[in-house]
């Protein structure tokens, strides 16, 4: 799984990588059929918050979008990950029904 993680009006520190990482090891059941994962981390210039986007994309060709808006950080990283943990047991899910 190749993770590409990227800023707009912010830079990720290398805590918020650790972070982010060790959260992303929930995914360790789709590492062969998870090719990329994008993350970008934007932040807001009104108000104080976090947009976060994700984009999976399958070694089957679907590609799935998840997002989340929050106050903090790492409250965000850690809904967004389960996020996209939840997507992609459900698309393993249909793959495996089909077969």
């Amino acid at each position: 799984m190749n993770l590409t993680v990227r800023g707009i009006r912010y830079n990720p520190s290398d805590e918020t990588r650790e972070f982010l990482d060790k959260k992303l090891q929930k995914l360790q059941f789709a590492e062969g059929y998870i090719h990329d994962l994008d993350i970008a981390i934007t932040r807001e210039p009104v108000g104080q918050g976090f947009h976060l986007d994700a984009k999976l994309h399958f070694s089957w060709g679907t590609v799935k979008m998840v997002t989340y808006d929050c106050y903090e950080l790492y409250e965000g990283i850690e809904l967004i990950t389960d996020k996209i943990e939840a997507v992609a047991r459900k698309e393993k899910g249909k793959i495996t029904d089909h077969k």
